[in-house]
């Protein structure tokens, strides 16, 4: 894989300090609990040291680029620095450009902003709907689920050399699939995409956040993820990579902070001269606060090493596949098989229950928070379910009888500030539902599975 791994006998350490670890809530049967947060995989708690850090800076906090008084002058150094910073975490090469934004679907929308003409996209069904959807004004060929790594690499190389024109091309893929966790050949691909004069740009919003990630290494053009995923939640997100497409491309916003000059024509009009750095992709104030918050995440993680954090999410993973494993009627869910490699992330069905009823039963009856649906991944959930586009999953449908399909799925997932106790209280709860059924009744509220109380 393309990933490297932390050998089996690596130590594993503590979890990280995040806030939220002694928040308690009420169970529905009575009485509180320690909160179980199993669902880093749409937002990761805030690093204690992110919090404190951004806590320090706030009395300081200023207006940035172009203020001449001391706090502005503090936040512009801030801001530029947290650039530096992430682009050292992701090892960027020396003429990249880093753009902040809110939010991996903010910077692939950027991106699609900036494809050349006649650009053509790759992209394989299974990716998350913000790296799936940008493309729509670009020609696009969607390709099908692979079901090994070496099958999408092959699948790519194929799609590649048929293209016709043979003119500019774009591949986008996930790094770490947000539903079933696993690992994808990103180097592969990129000396796929390379060879056959493309390009690619890597959505590591669900591997970031897990394993080291290199620029450099992976040979990658772009890549893109989000502060909220990394323990940073204050709203930004990065683009990283080549200059050119960025600097060739209209500014994705038009404002104040992109523009380095604008004048007034003769005939009424305005001219305006573009940034042609990463301010030209970032009108408007800056989230200061957002980015030095990311680079703080970024930071923790290093110092931490992901040596020993890659250990200790193995160390997880493998005590909640081996218990789902010794539950009758649960199906885990994967493309490439038992043996992939894979981060904190697990999506599974229980024969017999709707999913969405057994996901509200582990918050209101167990204190534990993980996520029902689709993901934001129609289309892979949908091939991995065998389920029919055109129906949906919801709390008040009946629930599956045994041998039918589910509708959707319950996705587990953890990461670097997750106690032991929270995954073995989720794997008892599991076992404890699946065999004895829910204490209580769910209906369907504004959209939501909640107990009929």
């Amino acid at each position: 894989m393309s990933v490297s791994i932390a050998a089996s006998t690596q130590t594993v350490c503590a979890p990280l300090p995040v806030l939220g670890r002694d928040v308690t809530v009420p169970l529905v049967t009575g009485g509180e609990v320690t909160y179980a947060a199993l669902d880093y995989a749409a937002s990761a708690p805030a690093l204690q040291r992110v919090w404190d850090d951004v806590a320090a800076y706030a009395p300081y906090y200023g207006s940035v680029h172009r203020g001449a008084g001391y706090l502005s002058q503090l936040s512009t150094d801030l801001f530029e620095n947290a650039r530096r910073t992430v682009a050292e975490f992701l090892d960027c090469r020396a003429d990249d450009q880093l753009v902040f934004t809110r939010s991996t679907t903010d910077s692939l929308n950027l991106l699609a902003r900036a494809l050349p003409a006649d650009c053509r996209v790759f992209v394989f069904e299974t990716e998350h709907h913000a790296s799936l959807l940008p493309w729509q004004d670009a020609h696009v060929s969607y390709l099908d689920a692979p079901r090994t790594p070496r099958q999408a690499v092959e699948t790519l190389e194929r799609a590649l050399a048929e293209r016709d024109p043979h003119g500019p091309a774009l591949v986008c893929v996930t790094g770490a699939s947000n539903v079933t966790g696993e690992l994808w050949p990103v180097r592969e691909l990129a000396a796929a995409a390379h060879a056959h004069g493309a390009r690619i740009v890597l959505d590591a919003a669900q591997l970031a956040p897990h394993h080291p990630v290199s620029v450099r290494d992976l040979d990658v053009d772009w890549i893109a993820f989000s502060g909220h995923k990394l323990y940073a939640p204050f709203g930004a997100g990065v683009l990283a990579g080549r200059a050119d497409w960025l600097r060739e491309a209209d500014p994705y916003l038009a404002g104040g902070g992109a523009s380095r000059k604008v004048t007034r024509r003769e005939d009424g009009g305005v001219d305006v001269e573009w940034h042609e750095s990463a301010a030209r992709h970032e009108a408007g104030s800056p989230n200061v606060i957002g980015a030095y918050a990311l680079a703080s995440a970024c930071k923790a993680l290093t110092e931490a090493g992901f040596d020993t954090l890659v250990a200790r999410e193995r160390y997880l993973i493998g005590k909640v596949r081996a218990g789902l494993a010794e539950v009758p009627r649960v199906k885990v869910l994967s493309l490439f098989g038992d043996d992939a490699d894979r981060v904190g992330v697990i999506s599974f069905v229980v024969e017999g229950w709707n999913s969405s009823h057994f996901a509200a039963a582990l918050s209101a009856e167990y204190g534990i928070g993980v996520r029902d649906g689709l993901f934001c991944a129609h289309p892979l959930v949908r091939t991995l379910l065998g389920s029919d586009p055109q129906t949906q999953g919801e709390c008040g449908a009946p629930e599956a009888a045994p041998g039918e399909k589910s509708l959707n799925a319950i996705r587990v997932s953890f990461g670097a500030g997750t106690p032991d106790e929270h995954v073995e209280r989720f794997v008892g709860a599991v076992r404890e539902l699946v065999s004895a059924g829910a204490k209580w009744t769910y209906r369907t509220e504004d959209g939501r599975c909640v107990p009929a109380v």
